[in-house]
């Protein structure tokens, strides 16, 4: 079963390591044998506005095919950080704020409708980054990314919820694992309301769950008996009726992702790539254009 659509990609136009160029990323993805696919450089905050200006300008100057799109992927930040970073007293907040943020203060994106028209956004994906100003204990932590991941799953703008449970950073061990907090050494610490809660809030307002590939099931970085566990639980998702989409978060050089490896998975779950969420391929009529 190869799989033959991305919906999250990197191009050096990222604000983070990310380091291809969208001419090889159209080259590689068209040599890999995948059909259909988006560029979603980061957005965290306004901030990163410029940043999305040239992905835009590179994609254009590559003349997308019709079945190549054009999307970003914003994090959940406050309100408190867009706030802030408004009054440009902050030299360089590329990844936001965070530090020194009210307690529970509201959740949102730094993108708005006007942007997704601006820039000719065609979807928008939604990710859970890091924690809100929560301590750094396993209970907490999940009740700040269920927060999180239902503010993804009903916000007006977003397409896809990206990589539900991912994490990074606190608790990574000296050999680079995760294999503990705070749910790596037993997915099921998660309550399954909460689950229940999200796939039900993904279906009522029309969302796609990504299965992430880079960053959740072909990592290094987590154990393969939490990847089986990961993959039993985008299993049951399907089964709820959640639609599901697959996104290789590429940030390398080359568009290098192992998708048959990726592919094996999922089928061992009975995830097909002809039962995944994907868009259109554009109509003539409607041929990109600079905005």
């Amino acid at each position: 079963m190869p799989l033959t659509s991305d919906w999250h990609i990197h191009s050096r136009n990222s604000c983070d390591e990310a380091c291809m160029s969208v001419t090889d990323l159209v080259v590689d993805a068209h040599r890999k044998g995948i059909l259909d696919f988006g560029l979603t450089d980061h957005l965290h905050t306004p901030y990163n506005l410029p940043d999305l200006a040239m992905s835009r300008a590179e994609f254009l100057a590559v003349t997308p095919p019709a079945r190549f799109h054009f999307g970003v992927e914003v994090s959940v930040v406050t309100q408190w950080e867009l706030d802030e970073i408004s009054t440009g007293k902050y030299d360089n907040p590329v990844y936001g704020l965070r530090k020194n943020a009210p307690p529970n203060a509201p959740l949102a994106i730094g993108l708005t409708a006007e942007d997704i028209h601006g820039y000719g956004i065609e979807y928008v994906i939604g990710g859970t980054h890091w924690p809100m100003n929560v301590p750094f204990e396993r209970e907490a932590i999940i009740r700040d990314y269920q927060r999180q991941n239902m503010f993804l799953a009903t916000h007006p703008l977003v397409t896809i919820v990206a990589h539900p449970w991912w994490w990074m950073g606190h608790w990574q061990d000296a050999n680079g694992m995760y294999r503990a907090e705070p749910w790596f050494d037993d997915f099921g610490v998660i309550p399954r309301a909460m689950h229940d809660e999200f796939a039900a809030a993904v279906i009522q307002h029309g969302k796609v769950v990504e299965i992430n590939l880079g960053a959740m099931l072909l990592t290094r970085k987590y154990a393969d008996d939490f990847k089986r566990q990961y993959c039993e639980y985008l299993a049951e998702l399907k089964e709820r009726g959640v639609p599901l989409c697959t996104g290789s978060d590429c940030h390398s050089q080359r568009y290098d992702t192992d998708f048959e490896k990726a592919a094996a998975m999922l089928e061992g779950v009975g995830i097909r790539d002809e039962e995944l969420w994907r868009l259109s391929p554009r109509h003539a009529a409607a041929q990109v254009t600079n905005q």
